[in-house]
């Protein structure tokens, strides 16, 4: 599993459970299989950039906020 992948799905659950979204609701909300969503929080897909603005645009926040924090 690759750290970023890992990283962004922590941001990606702390948003939604924050906005108080299940992955049920989240994955209806967005149009993006539950199972999809729950691979995603583990680190287990690589997030397309169009999945990272339907989920952003979804949780009613910014992209940025779902991404990782990178480190040099």
């Amino acid at each position: 599993m690759c750290e970023i992948q890992k990283r962004f799905g922590e941001n990606l659950r702390m948003v939604r459970k924050a906005r108080g979204f299940s992955q049920e609701q989240l994955a209806y909300a967005s149009g993006i299989d539950r199972s999809y969503v729950g691979k995603m929080e583990r680190g287990q897909v690589n997030v397309t950039i169009e999945k990272v603005y339907v989920l952003a645009k979804t949780l009613g926040c910014s992209p940025k906020k779902l991404m990782p924090e990178v480190t040099a």
